[in-house]
């Protein structure tokens, strides 16, 4: 909470502290399973699509990137500009405090809707990416995945100049790509075995989750004793349907985004803050042990 929001109201500082104290008493001594979004990353220098301060967006739709080469050669120009930054994004004190939550044992799996990689950057190992990850990419075609880092210097060779052609006025935009006012020239690259379509391995606009990996993330909701929400908004049944789980089956839900969202209803606690000055207060009080994270 900064000086502005306290000024403008001088009892919401109070009321963030009565909030994280119902969430410890809700949280302590259970079993915890993390549910997060792109609200997280945002003190990562991430952008979230539906956070109070976001301009209005319009992601690609899986259908619309399957139409050809033009979507697909505006998606892949503006994704090339905007990897050369999100490679940059560093994990903040949230990741940090939940890394730290589960080599306690107090956080027993994390269900993460972000495709940064931050979580595993922090030291997050029982992790489940259920959009993917935007480290990887995979052709349509045949199958293949390859490291997305090898694509970026296909692309450079492929495009020379044109990220320095973009320049710093290009705004970064979620899932790493930027806006970009012209894509016609970039040049296109298929898959190295087949030659075909490459796309990365994350779960577009109108696609589905494949059903394995809501299949573990819903064993591991059922194996919780309590579910953390951090920087969801769960405005998109992915995220909302493990709320609605939890909820049902009688298992408390904590969440923690500044703004509503659309599991509210179903919180036991529900604390309007940052997610990185909360996780590290609720850190320090469910590990027992006064962590914080380490200065920078």
């Amino acid at each position: 909470m900064d000086a502005v929001e306290l000024l403008a109201n001088p009892d919401a500082c109070a009321d963030v502290d009565a909030a994280v104290a119902d969430a410890i008493t809700a949280l302590a001594g259970r079993p915890l399973v993390a549910l997060t979004g792109a609200g997280l990353s945002t003190d990562s220098g991430i952008p979230d699509y539906r956070g109070p301060d976001s301009p209005r967006r319009t992601p690609m739709t899986y259908q619309e990137f399957l139409s050809g080469p033009t979507a697909q050669r505006r998606y892949w120009a503006r994704s090339h500009v905007g990897w050369t930054r999100i490679g940059e994004a560093a994990p903040n004190d949230g990741h940090r405090a939940l890394a730290a939550l589960e080599r306690t044992g107090a956080l027993r799996g994390l269900i993460t809707q972000n495709v940064d990689g931050l979580h595993a950057a922090a030291g997050s190992r029982a992790l489940i990416d259920l959009h993917g990850r935007i480290a990887d990419v995979i052709c349509i075609a045949c199958g293949r995945r390859s490291p997305r880092i090898a694509l970026q210097r296909r692309f450079a060779a492929a495009n020379p100049g044109f990220v320095e052609a973009a320049g710093s006025a290009s705004e970064t935009a979620p899932d790493g790509d930027a806006e970009l006012a012209a894509t016609d020239g970039f040049r296109l690259v298929g898959c190295v075995d087949c030659g075909g379509v490459l796309k990365p391995d994350v779960v577009f606009f109108g696609e589905n989750v494949p059903r394995e990996r809501v299949a573990r993330a819903y064993a591991m909701v059922d194996e919780a004793g309590a579910l953390l929400v951090s920087g969801s908004s769960l405005t998109v049944m992915s995220g909302l349907r493990f709320v609605r789980h939890a909820h049902k089956h009688g298992i408390p839900v904590v969440i923690i985004n500044r703004g509503p969202t659309r599991g509210d209803e179903l919180a036991d606690v529900r604390i309007d803050a940052g997610c990185s000055e909360t996780l590290t207060a609720l850190a320090a009080a469910l590990s027992g042990s006064g962590w914080r994270p380490p200065s920078r």
